[in-house]
């Protein structure tokens, strides 16, 4: 294939099927090629690793076209494209280094605003610091237009502040209780609801405050409420409305928390797939969310090999949450593909190098699969005493109200006393009797504990398998 065509064919690869739809339905080509590839770029971005080769007789300047054309359309509906400009043309203003040709653009976008807008709070803020830009070089007739513009858009802009303030008081109750506080935030639900679909509202309001009903949902397992909002928003991508290829990418990885949760794991992995299409700064923690799914669909090798491409990326985030749950899902990708020691020797040295991060973010994670390592590797007395060390079930109690928890290290812990020694057979069926009744009754979690049955069962068959009404 042609470099050119090997160019295009990497561009396209990253083309997300939102993005598509909205470019098929702007264009107006005359020429039947260009039109021809675009609906194969269409094609191609709509399936997961099955694309079709392009066609090389077609003239290579058509796809420079294309690809030029297709640049340029994004861009211009691009919101982070805006945000962008906006920050720039700040900078310049406070500088006193704008052009005239910049000068002419803003005060067009000022004179033909439509409200909202997505960044609307940013685009009046800029306005107020260009009105004393004018004002103090007694430009009367453009500092009219713009000082007719504030004044028109003023309640508005109070109005996106308050919501704004509004929305980080919910946020401390929502992250909050999603970090283990002892918070509520369902009272916060009706309130994001009716913001996300205020159409008079700006956009960034709108999405922050569906992010803070994702948070809802997982702190209550309530991942109803989101159907609807999905949906809406869906349309509102496809018309290239609220559009960014980072708002996308953050999409796909909550249509694929959401497909989880009601089991349709096929569906959450294409979306899984999609949200990793481009790397952002979001990109290991969608990595993070594919591979859980794929170890749940026993995709153990599709899982590990993800992770070991994505391990170079890994070294160069910041985000010590994402990249202690990388960890977590490391361990137990190559637990699954019965690289115990590998699995080991990784998380010890994990460990001795981000103990206090574990402890911060996501350890009950982290220990939930190195535990099951240390079993896999017959380690019993490595494991309680890493789970004394770090007090693992006193944190473990503190841990049960979590809407998604599942008793793994406790379990962990009495399967390797019961290997010691320490706990009989009987003792040890009826602990596990115990949670499993416990957990099996929960429907959110009742899949959940069956895998985790499933999994330790190869170390303890001769007491797992007697395990009333578990089905492995």
């Amino acid at each position: 294939m042609r470099a050119q065509l090997q160019k295009f064919t990497e561009f396209a690869s990253q083309l997300l099927p939102h993005e598509t739809t909205y470019l098929l339905s702007i264009q107006q080509f005359a020429d039947a090629d260009r039109l021809r590839i675009l609906q194969q770029v269409d094609q191609n971005c709509q399936v997961i690793d099955a694309a079709s080769d392009f066609d090389i007789s077609i003239d290579k300047r058509k796809y420079n076209h294309l690809q030029n054309w297709i640049r340029h359309a994004l861009d211009t509906v691009d919101v982070d494209v805006h945000f962008e400009w906006l920050n720039l043309m700040e900078q310049k203003i406070m500088t006193d280094s704008i052009s005239l040709d910049e000068e002419n653009e803003l005060l067009g976008r000022i004179k033909n605003y439509q409200h909202p807008i997505f960044y609307f709070k940013k685009f009046y803020e800029l306005a107020e610091h260009y009105r004393q830009f004018l004002l103090i070089r007694i430009r009367y007739t453009d500092y009219q237009l713009v000082h007719g513009f504030l004044i028109q858009h003023e309640a508005a802009y109070q109005n996106a502040r308050a919501i704004y303030e509004k929305l980080h008081e919910a946020t401390r109750d929502i992250v909050g209780q999603y970090s283990g506080e002892k918070r509520e935030s369902i009272h916060w639900e009706e309130v994001l609801t009716g913001i996300f679909y205020n159409q008079s509202i700006d956009g960034l309001n709108r999405y922050l405050a569906l992010v803070r009903l994702i948070f809802i949902s997982f702190n209550y397992g309530r991942f109803e409420i989101l159907r609807e909002k999905f949906d809406y928003l869906d349309g509102q991508f496809a018309q290239g409305r609220y559009y960014s290829k980072r708002l996308l990418l953050n999409y796909y990885n909550n249509r694929l928390l959401f497909h989880s949760h009601f089991r349709e794991y096929e569906r959450a992995v294409y979306f899984g797939y999609l949200s990793i299409r481009s790397k952002n700064h979001d990109y290991i923690h969608y990595v993070n969310n594919l591979c859980a799914v794929l170890l749940r669909l026993e995709r153990y090798g599709e899982a590990l090999e993800l992770m070991k491409k994505t391990s170079v990326d890994v070294k160069d985030t910041g985000n010590m949450h994402s990249r202690v749950g990388f960890a977590s899902f490391y361990l137990q990708a190559m637990n699954k593909n019965q690289l115990f020691k590998h699995a080991e020797n990784y998380g010890d040295a994990f460990l001795k190098a981000f103990d206090k991060e574990v402890l911060k973010y996501r350890w009950h994670l982290f220990f939930s699969f190195y535990l099951q390592v240390l079993l896999n590797r017959e380690n019993y007395t490595k494991l309680h005493a890493v789970a004394r060390k770090f007090k693992l079930l006193e944190k473990d109690r503190g841990h049960l109200s979590k809407a998604n928890y599942l008793p793994t290290i406790p379990i962990c812990m009495d399967i390797a006393s019961y290997k010691e020694g320490l706990l009989d057979r009987k003792a040890l069926l009826a602990k596990l009797t115990e949670f499993y009744a416990i957990y099996s009754k929960d429907q959110g979690r009742n899949d959940a504990i069956q895998i985790l049955f499933k999994s330790l069962q190869p170390v303890v068959p001769e007491v797992i398998n007697y395990v009333p009404g578990l089905r492995i």
